[in-house]
């Protein structure tokens, strides 16, 4: 009766559709976007045959590209939203949460795939590395909103939105020598000299390096064409052409992986490098506006089909070791982890739980996954690893989803009442620990 194509277009234009009016219908619900249609595949997938099976392991390098460039427009979105100016005060969570939990995460994760999973140790480390970066993607939710054009609204943005923001942007790029460890590990063996100065030589040092100076550098060339050219024609943010983000994305992005750099931290470095000239500028809110329904359109994409593929049978091979380890990885090492690097620091107790808590899994995942099983050699654990990282993610989706609207909107009360009884009515800082 119905002819595939049809079906997908049909089914394609009803869920952009949705993925236009449902932030706002959102807003205030204890109900996420990213819930809405991972449930939509799900669903779509179960009652139509004629649609085809969107199993990841067996369409690993469309998997792989799909959430690459989700990824790296979820990453400049993210870099252009950023108010803050860099520095190592003021972004002291960030490095608390990339120095402290980030490795926290890797290791306990690691320790629970070799004991409760009884994988090797490279597909260990690499669950490990998939799983412990905040996804830039679907963290959105508890992201910082929209550029700021006013120094004052800039000097508001509340530490819990910040935190969450600058980690996905760049936990990314720095669980990538992870990841590579972890194929390291499954093609040359475990022995350290084998495979210890290849990659902290590389992987570590010379990627993470061209990536940070390819970004930085991209960035400041742009922001100088954006805003400075000499040319009144050249000077884009006179013309308000926002597409222009994507080509600063595919720039940063392509730069650094010619020669050998992280291209995730490229492009989060260029974003930020860009929002820092002339920061009051209406142009970031146009670029970062750009970027966000470019966003929101592939997200809706990746998560129907992932969605569609548990409806297909992905989870097929969980077991009660599978679950266990996903709920002490998203209820107690995430969050022990992030409690843990932020002690000490301006957060207040309830900014620290917030933060550790809200370590969405999500599109980066799938991305490094897919990468990783087509770079590295597993021994046929494929589905067994796209199981147990699909069922993570479907169930961060659905628990992170369910509390982050009542949770922030909590936070924000609590944080402008405490303002209101610290300045009065006239005053009013969003920023105050909690």
């Amino acid at each position: 009766m119905f002819e595939g194509p049809s079906i997908i277009f049909a089914a394609a234009g009803i869920a952009v559709f949705v993925a236009a009016i449902a932030p706002k219908l959102l807003q205030n619900a204890p109900l996420s976007m990213p819930m809405v249609f991972l449930g939509s595949g799900f669903l779509a997938f179960s009652i139509i045959p004629e649609l085809p099976n969107p199993d990841p392991a067996a369409h690993g390098e469309l998997v792989t590209h799909l959430t690459e460039v989700c990824v790296i427009i979820s990453l400049m979105g993210a870099g252009l939203a950023l108010d803050r100016p860099f520095g190592r005060l003021r972004w002291a969570t960030t490095w608390r949460m990339l120095g402290i939990a980030m490795p926290l995460s890797i290791l306990a994760l690691t320790l629970l795939g070799l004991w409760l999973l009884g994988l090797s140790l490279a597909a260990a480390v690499l669950i490990a590395a998939i799983l412990a970066p905040t996804d830039p993607v679907l963290a959105s939710e508890v992201q910082v909103g929209e550029p700021a054009d006013q120094k004052e609204d800039a000097d508001k943005e509340d530490e819990v939105r910040f935190g969450l923001t600058s980690e996905a942007g760049l936990n990314d790029g720095l669980a990538f020598p992870f990841v590579y460890l972890a194929i390291s590990l499954s093609v040359v063996g475990t022995s350290p000299g084998a495979w210890f100065p290849q990659w902290f030589g590389m992987d570590v040092l010379w990627r993470i390096g061209v990536g940070l100076v390819l970004g930085f550098f991209a960035g400041k060339v742009l922001a100088r064409i954006f805003f400075s050219a000499r040319h009144e024609s050249v000077r884009l943010s006179n013309h308000s052409e926002g597409f222009v983000a994507l080509a600063a994305t595919f720039l940063a992005y392509g730069a650094a992986e010619m020669v050998e750099g992280y291209g995730f931290i490229a492009v989060f470095v260029c974003a930020v490098t860009i929002r820092a000239a002339e920061h009051t500028h209406g142009y970031h809110r146009i670029l970062h506006a750009y970027v966000e329904q470019l966003e929101r359109l592939l997200t809706v994409v990746i998560l129907v089909l992932l969605g569609g593929a548990i409806a297909r049978g992905l989870l097929a091979g969980i077991g009660w070791p599978e679950v266990a380890v996903a709920a002490m990885f998203l209820l107690l090492v995430r969050p022990l982890a992030g409690w843990i690097s932020l002690l000490g620091g301006s957060t207040g107790p309830r900014e620290r739980i917030a933060i550790s808590f809200f370590g969405i899994r999500g599109i980066g995942s799938l991305y490094y996954l897919a990468y990783a099983l087509g770079q590295g050699e597993f021994g046929g654990l494929a589905s067994q690893l796209w199981a147990l990282v699909g069922l993570v993610v479907a169930t961060s989706v659905v628990l992170h989803g369910a509390t982050t609207a009542p949770v922030m909107n909590w936070l924000d009360r609590l944080r402008v009442e405490k303002a209101v009884e610290k300045f009065g009515d006239e005053g009013e800082a969003p920023r105050t620990a909690v």
